[in-house]
């Protein structure tokens, strides 16, 4: 019998930004008793959550390595913070056009090859990094907003691969990940 999962698709920082990112969030936790954002590392999402079967795991990493063959590796900034009304705060993903078309070349090919539902929020790609969300109290957004405009981030980064996360036990974790450019072996 098939076992389904949840996975996601997501450039994942490493080094100093992923630290200051979840010295960020932890420090939400502490202050004001936020902790969803928690349940995953800071990462900028290309493909919204979706269900697989996970017995055909290294077929769903085979076809994406496929996809990314012809890709180089981008440079992003992440700095200013921002919020998407009262829902989520985030730092600021200041891409550029490779960024909107690979994410937009990987959609359509996860619902051509992959048969994977486009989200609403495939189709408004908005790249950020979440800081806060879900568990978010609007009354206490401003001062959230103060903290973290106390604790400026600004960093650019090369992104060489992004990641496929997996859901266990309540949390996402890097799973695997796929390389721009060139197959893994």
């Amino acid at each position: 019998m098939a076992s389904f999962q949840k996975y996601f698709l997501a450039i994942v920082p490493g080094g100093e930004l992923q630290e200051k990112a979840t010295a960020l969030k932890l420090e939400l936790k502490e202050r004001f008793n936020i902790k969803y954002a928690l349940k995953s590392p800071a990462h900028i999402t290309l493909k919204m959550p979706f269900t697989y079967n996970e017995a055909k795991e290294d077929y769903l990493i085979e076809k994406l390595q496929e996809f990314m063959i012809d890709y180089s590796p981008l440079e992003l900034t992440i700095g200013g913070i921002d919020t998407f009304g009262n829902r989520v705060v985030f730092l600021k993903v200041k891409g550029n056009d490779d960024l909107f078309q690979l994410q937009t070349n990987l959609k359509s090919f996860c619902k051509r090859e992959l048969k994977l539902n486009e989200e609403l929020s495939d189709r408004n790609y908005h790249p950020h990094m979440t800081l806060a969300f879900k568990d978010l109290k609007k009354n206490s957004i401003p001062n959230i907003i103060k903290v973290l405009d106390s604790q400026p981030i600004f960093e650019k980064i090369v992104v060489m691969q992004f990641f496929l996360l997996k859901r266990a036990n309540g949390r996402w974790f890097i799973h695997r990940s796929v390389d721009f450019g060139e197959k893994n072996q």
